[in-house]
């Protein structure tokens, strides 16, 4: 996608840029390009990461590919607000970490004229829509959707399933958590970890 804003207008438009999928489809290899694409026109850049993400780099984004931009780690989606002026462009990684304020910051942040470029999970590992991701999708102007490749038959995949059993919804974890599942080997898996479950369920009793 190239998307850049035109500096040379009366007025300049804002708007935000979703990209999603499951992990390790390449948002942030995606967000990463974008971002530097806009540096090298020489727009005004700002990206920012939730601080609790330190899996590679406790400042930088880095991708699973091993590219980095440098980076503002912060807690809330306020945060971004205050260290975004005079930003043309701002980067958000893992966007789904920092809760349902994140949709106002984007949307105060495109009003004010700056492309927003957006990366984050759509669903859980459950399988569920991963909020606030949902309501970003709806209030963006462009949506892009990567697929992994599902690592047991090399199909679209668009799961991410958790191999350990934490049940947490948010779970900090690479390739020793999580695995990339299309949808039929995410529902044959899904169905092999119930019936284990209901068998040693009635084992107990």
């Amino acid at each position: 996608m190239f998307l850049e804003n035109n500096l040379n207008g009366i007025k300049k438009r804002g708007w935000i840029e979703v990209i999603t999928g499951s992990m390790f489809s390449g948002k942030t290899e995606e967000l990463i390009r974008r971002i530097k694409r806009a540096e090298i026109a020489q727009q005004k850049v700002k990206i920012f990461k939730p601080k609790i993400d330190t899996r590679y780099d406790k400042e930088n984004i880095v991708s699973h590919n091993s590219n980095r931009v440098n980076s503002f780690p912060v807690s809330t989606p306020a945060e971004i607000l205050t260290l975004a002026n005079n930003c043309e462009v701002v980067g958000i990684d893992e966007a789904q970490f920092f809760g349902d304020e994140i949709v106002d910051a984007c949307n105060a942040l495109a009003n004010k004229g700056i492309r927003v470029i957006v990366a984050g999970l759509d669903m859980d590992f459950q399988g569920a829509p991963f909020a606030p991701i949902p309501n970003l999708l709806a209030a963006a102007e462009y949506v892009t959707k990567v697929h992994a490749i599902c690592i047991r038959c090399g199909n679209l995949a668009q799961y991410s399933h958790r191999i350990s059993t934490n049940n947490e919804q948010i779970l900090l974890g690479e390739k020793d958590v999580y695995e990339p599942l299309c949808r039929t080997c995410y529902n044959t898996e899904k169905k092999a970890k119930h019936e284990k479950e209901s068998l040693l369920s009635v084992k107990l009793q």
